[in-house]
């Protein structure tokens, strides 16, 4: 990856703020990514990269030699954050509306859809997913998603995916997000159990403890992985 990448990198930091922001943070996710976002995050896991100061254009100039831990351009991915203006409460009343249709609790939904775009409907994965809840073109051909940044469509498909997971590996959720973000014939390789992916397993982690965090934010118990 040369210089000229990476300042267009961080050049898309800016464009995802636009002008009002002063500051972003370039963060290395457990996963290997970089994360850019306009809130600093609190969680051990997520290494601090560079403070960036958007007002100043100046700030986006890189130094000619690399750190070290620049290994793979495809890892490099913005992301907008989880607060940026009407994006959680924009498609809260479809969570529910969803999470109804197919059966599953919307904290759970709540929880993927936080771990995989940050409420982001143009979001793109370094792997090719896309939307919401990170389809991959495969899996939304699979559930008759023509349009994987349509949020409805995207989160139908997302949704029923997860449910026929939860069936598969018999309602236990760790398998199930484990086959959300590695594929189920991974989890089947390895004998019904995680993948030895430290990207999967952090995932998995991820999203529990997100999980466990929206139930909080609703009052509610996290016991019960879907509705009856």
């Amino acid at each position: 990856m040369g210089r000229r990448s990476w300042v267009i990198a961080l050049a898309l930091v800016a464009g995802v703020w636009g002008t009002t922001q002063a500051a972003g943070y370039v963060y290395r996710a457990p996963d290997g990514t970089l994360e850019f976002t306009d809130v600093e995050k609190s969680d051990p896991d997520y290494q601090l990269v560079r403070r960036v100061d958007l007002d100043d254009r100046s700030s986006l100039t890189i130094v000619s030699e690399l750190p070290s831990w620049v290994k793979r351009p495809a890892l490099y991915r913005p992301i907008r954050s989880s607060r940026s203006p009407g994006s959680r409460l924009a498609y809260t009343a479809l969570i529910d509306e969803v999470a109804r249709e197919h059966g599953l609790k919307p904290e759970l939904l709540h929880a993927v859809i936080r771990a995989e775009s940050a409420y982001d409907p143009t979001a793109v994965s370094h792997a090719g997913a896309g939307g919401l809840m990170q389809l991959m073109p495969g899996t939304a051909e699979r559930y008759g998603v023509l349009d994987r940044f349509d949020p409805r469509q995207n989160v139908r498909g997302g949704a029923r995916y997860l449910r026929d997971l939860l069936q598969m590996f018999d309602r236990n959720l760790q398998l199930a997000l484990a086959g959300y973000n590695a594929g189920e014939n991974a989890v089947i390789q390895y004998d019904r159990t995680i993948p030895p992916y430290a990207e999967t397993q952090q995932y998995v982690k991820r999203v529990l403890q997100y999980y466990v965090e929206e139930h909080q934010r609703t009052g509610t118990a996290a016991s019960l992985l879907v509705r009856r």
